[in-house]
């Protein structure tokens, strides 16, 4: 349960791992928070997203049916809607963080972000992209470059807000007809007393994976 005044992803995202990237506790908040899932079934999957800012509001929630060929697919193209609904509400300089279940795909986008700040434009490791996303994974590096900072934090399936939304679509239909917003959220909180920019980051934050690049801050 969020705290009061602040946002459920951004509770959910400060206490989840972003592969490849370790940050002190300053650096976690956001301006915006985006969760994003996609289902594949042989009878037809989904897509769904919940974006907040990171005091709380609602900006947008998305549940549609969709017909992906598998679940790599369908992760991608979730993550590709959720991107381009987000883009069209918030400002270019806003820091956005993503939270998704898929262990490949967060790991690439925090990939992507490195390579961005890397001198040759050489990500930490490899990227591992599914051919038949490529198209996806195009559109999902332009969006991430539209904003002035991104980071994909890994969460599990039950914890994930859009997994009943992309799990059914038709249940959940009646979150579409909700008015769009372009919600911008309050004020950075001040810095508590006592924190010091030399903190060092969490367990949960640290790179497990070995990736050796630096974050951006």
């Amino acid at each position: 349960m969020a705290a009061h005044g602040r946002s459920a992803l951004r509770d959910l995202f400060d206490e989840s791992p972003t592969p490849h990237i370790a940050h002190p506790p300053r650096t976690h908040h956001r301006d915006f928070y985006l969760a994003t899932d996609g289902s594949f079934r042989e009878s037809g999957g989904g897509l769904g997203a919940v974006i907040e800012t990171r005091d709380g509001a609602r900006v947008a929630r998305i549940a549609t049916a969709d017909a992906p060929p598998d679940n790599n697919v369908a992760e991608y193209r979730a993550l590709h809607l959720g991107l381009d609904v987000l883009a069209a509400r918030a400002p270019r300089d806003a820091r956005v963080g993503v939270l998704i279940d898929h262990d490949a795909l967060a790991s690439n986008v925090n990939n992507a972000i490195l390579a961005t700040d890397h001198p040759d434009g050489r990500p930490p490791q490899p990227l591992s992209v599914p051919a038949e996303t490529r198209y996806h994974w195009r559109g999902i590096r332009a969006r991430l470059c539209g904003f002035d900072e991104v980071r994909a934090a890994r969460i599990d399936s039950d914890q994930n807000p859009a997994h009943p939304l992309a799990n059914e679509p038709d249940r959940y239909q009646h979150v579409n007809q909700e008015p769009d917003r372009c919600v911008l959220p309050d004020p950075p909180e001040p810095a508590r007393s006592g924190s010091s920019a030399t903190e060092f980051p969490p367990p949960s934050r640290a790179d497990r994976n070995g990736g050796g690049g630096r974050a951006s801050d």
